[in-house]
């Protein structure tokens, strides 16, 4: 049940049902929307959203065909009796509402699997193929009867025509007569008065025509008369038009006599026309809303996200108004919600929204929620909103609100969702408040659901110690002094009764009287929700930051895990292939020094011979050993074979016993060409010795190093680094990378620098997050006098990565942060 009588137009869902109803082609249709009512059947509700969602699809994705929806189940019925018959209009409504049902059921025809549930309706409604033949056989497009409709039409249309355009062609001559003798004005023509065709003849001449006067103008100057030779002729039309008419009448009668037998045949098909008119009505209806079928559980509960009053989502549309949606929880552990908060602050329009929204899915209408909401059933559904004082019934607004209470209390139950708007107002404060609480204590004890407004702090109170119950605000910004028209859950809002008088321009004196009046304590109460509202809001934000980084860090070390795993793979696999490539040379290589030396060996080799197998030895080193790692080692397995050779050519030349020797020569000075490693692990030339200090080239660029920071390398060692693979340098640079963006911070503070430190800092931040594609930076520069703030806005409007920049959100720091977006 719904309480009140009235609850509809409490709720606005009278404007819900005009919407529904403008949306219908048909009066059948209309019909079918007057009577939408809540359903507390499970299966009734999932069947009216099904048929809804489905034809929410078809307009989404088809061409849905059927365009008239003419009720003509009043004049099938009133044919049944013997002798009645169709009119020609009636005949035209009934071909094409017809027409539309027979292309209604061939579109749902083999759709079972995409629309069963409209299908299912579809397949139930039987089509007379017969009736229709026998309706196009009788009317034109143009909705008139055939001239074959009957043989006898034909014949006697054929006649009328004939006759016609003889007393046409007469006429005509009969006219140019008259202008001939001056009779007529030379502009006049043939007029039709009473279906018979006359001259308008000058009042003063209508006696030189003989004839029949059958009209004078409104001036009485001009007369229209009918001359006495066509008299008859025009006799005989109109015997004639009176046989077609009656011919007409037969052959409708005999159409009637016709479909008779299937009158209680057709009757249901324009039940289902009505339906589909309807369920269409509620799709598009639904569309325009952007409702959803939600989840359904047959429990009194409710779980909705981002629902909206779709009243305000229409009204809203198309404007810059912004409809803020509802987050609101009813179950067994949170029963009942207490919201508070300032007036104007939209706590009506929640509790509406609640009532609303939860009538609409009991009626098999969808919702506009988030799609993650879940809708449950309720058997009662009561509201107390507004005045109900009656001047005839001796009733107050408070004892219309007492006796609302008394019917809440009768039929409230673990079913029932109850809604109360400004609970307890209307009579003393204290004791109004009173009753409140011991009605609210009631209700909570019998289970009952339900969603309360009131400005009470003792039911503010009651509700943050009670099971059961919870309290909820309305948000509201003190700072610019408007209402957010958020509902948050959890603790009372507060009125701001003195912000609003504040900003009303109540005078001063006046609320420091009334604050003097109302108390310390209760003066502190509202400061505490004001203050606890602000910093909840402060710690959201910045949560909310901390689960934005957080979730990014995820994916950072994920990515950069995936990357080391990949690494790992790569150099596990370059270095087997480095191995593998390495032993292969080296075997190689080695095989060809040893069939050199066999060679030498072989042919006690001259000079030139040696020199050229030098050469063949040399040129296939460098084939071999091109960037490989082993060069170093096959060097110094060349250096042998030559030591081994200038050994044989000394002892050869040399007295016995004298074997050649040398000493370990002490390491030169650095000098410019050397190749040195920076402490780095950088390799780089030498290019001037500066007393203590090296200009060292490292590719393009030019650096200065302490000479005893330098280590001597060969000129293979920088030849190797040079023709080192990218990657190295890549993989070190993207290391570089991670290490920056997981300690990157993307706001600074410049308070209590001078100018040009804090732009500097700016600079270098803009530099890093271009680097670490960071496109949201904020700066916090304080408000003061203003000069910091100017100073860096001033560099940010010719900085040209800078794309917009502005103040903070007020509640985040307002003017005294500014928030940069980069283009990158």
């Amino acid at each position: 049940m719904i309480y009140p009588d009235n609850f509809e137009n409490k709720i606005k869902f009278d404007r819900i049902r005009q919407l529904i109803s403008r949306s219908c082609r048909g009066e059948m249709g209309r019909e079918l929307a007057a009577g939408i009512g809540m359903s507390v059947r499970e299966e009734e509700i999932r069947e009216r959203l099904a048929e809804t969602a489905e034809f929410m699809r078809i307009l989404q994705e088809e061409e849905f065909p059927g365009n008239s929806y003419a009720d003509a189940r009043p004049f099938l019925h009133r044919i049944r009796l013997e002798g009645l018959f169709l009119d020609i209009p009636e005949l035209v409504a009934l071909k094409s509402s017809l027409e539309s049902l027979y292309a209604i059921v061939r579109f749902f025809n083999g759709k079972s699997e995409n629309y069963p549930v409209l299908t299912g309706k579809a397949g139930n409604i039987r089509v007379f193929p017969y009736v229709l033949q026998r309706l196009d056989s009788i009317l034109s497009k143009y909705g008139t009867i055939r001239d074959n409709a009957s043989s006898e039409l034909a014949e006697i249309r054929k006649q009328i025509q004939k006759k016609q355009a003889g007393i046409s062609r007469r006429m005509q001559s009969l006219l140019q007569q008259a202008q001939a003798e001056g009779w007529a004005e030379k502009e006049s023509a043939v007029s039709i008065r009473d279906g018979r065709m006359v001259i308008p003849v000058p009042s003063a001449y209508k006696r030189r025509i003989n004839g029949i006067v059958h009209d004078e103008s409104a001036t009485g100057k001009t007369a229209y008369i009918e001359p006495a030779e066509i008299v008859e002729t025009n006799n005989e039309i109109r015997e004639l038009q009176l046989e077609e008419k009656r011919e007409i009448t037969r052959i409708l009668r005999k159409f009637s006599d016709d479909i008779r037998p299937y009158i209680d045949d057709l009757i249901p098909g324009y039940d289902f026309l009505a339906y589909v008119d309807f369920i269409q009505a509620k799709a598009q209806f639904s569309l325009s809303i952007d409702a959803i079928v939600p989840l359904f559980e047959a429990r009194p509960e409710l779980l909705w996200f981002e629902a909206r009053h779709p009243l305000l989502y229409l009204a809203f549309r198309g404007t810059e108004k912004q409809l803020v949606p509802l987050r609101i929880e009813i179950n067994e552990e949170q029963r009942i919600i207490v919201i508070s908060g300032p007036n104007a602050g939209g706590k009506s329009v929640c509790l509406q929204t609640a009532g609303l929204l939860q009538y609409m899915f009991q009626c098999g209408l969808p919702v506009p929620v988030g799609e993650a909401s879940k809708f449950g059933l309720f058997t009662n559904i009561l509201i107390d909103m507004g005045d109900e004082q009656s001047i005839e019934n001796d009733l107050s607004t408070y004892s219309s609100h007492l006796i609302n209470m008394k019917n809440f209390l009768r039929y409230g139950n673990r079913d029932s969702l109850i809604l109360i708007d400004e609970f307890g107002t209307g009579t003393e404060p204290m004791l109004g408040g009173a009753i409140a609480e011991s009605i609210l204590h009631r209700l909570n004890d019998l289970g009952t659901k339900g969603v309360i407004t009131t400005h009470y702090t003792n039911l503010k109170h009651f509700a943050s110690s009670t099971p059961g119950i919870e309290n909820g605000a309305m948000l509201y910004d003190n700072h610019r002094m408007m209402p957010l028209f958020e509902l948050q859950i959890g603790k009372p809002g507060s009125s701001f009764a003195f912000e609003i008088a504040r900003k009303i321009g109540l005078p001063k004196e006046i609320l420091d009287e009334a604050a003097g009046k109302i108390g310390e304590g209760h003066i502190n109460y509202d400061k505490n929700l004001k203050d606890i509202a602000r910093d909840k809001r402060y710690w959201e934000e910045k949560r909310k930051k901390i689960r934005e980084n957080e979730k990014r860090l995820d994916e950072v070390v994920e990515k950069y895990s995936h990357e080391l795993n990949e690494a790992a793979r790569l150099r596990k696999e370059i270095i087997r292939e480095a191995k593998a490539e390495a032993e292969s040379l080296l075997a190689e290589a080695n095989k060809t020094i040893e069939n050199t030396i066999r060679e030498i060996k072989e042919e006690q080799a001259n000079k030139e011979k040696t020199r050229e197998l030098r050469k063949k030895l040399e040129v296939e080193k460098e084939r071999l050993l091109a960037g490989a790692e082993e060069e170093e080692r096959i060097r110094r397995k060349m250096e042998k074979i030559r030591e081994r050779e200038n050994g044989k050519k000394e002892r050869k030349n040399s007295p016995a016993g004298d074997v050649p020797g040398g000493k370990n020569l002490p390491e030169a000075p650095l000098a410019k060409g050397d190749y040195v490693k920076l402490p780095n692990e950088t390799i780089g030339e030498i290019l001037e010795i500066k007393e203590k200090n090296a200009v060292i080239a490292l590719g393009n660029i030019r650096t200065q190093v302490s000479v005893e920071k330098l280590q001597r390398v060969s000129a293979n060692q920088a030849r190797k680094q040079a023709q080192a693979p990218a990657f190295r340098t890549n993989s070190a640079f993207r290391e570089e990378m991670s290490r920056k963006r997981l300690t990157f911070k993307p706001d600074i503070d410049v308070r209590g620098m001078r100018g040009e430190e804090a732009l500097q800092k700016v600079i270098d931040l803009i530099d890093e997050a271009v680097m670490l594609d960071v496109k949201q930076l904020r700066v916090l520069h304080g408000t003061g006098t203003g000069a910091l703030r100017q100073a860096v806005r001033q560099y940010l409007g010719t900085n040209p990565v800078v794309g917009q920049y502005g103040d903070e959100e007020l509640r985040l720091g307002g003017a005294g942060i500014t928030v940069i977006q980069l283009n990158i």
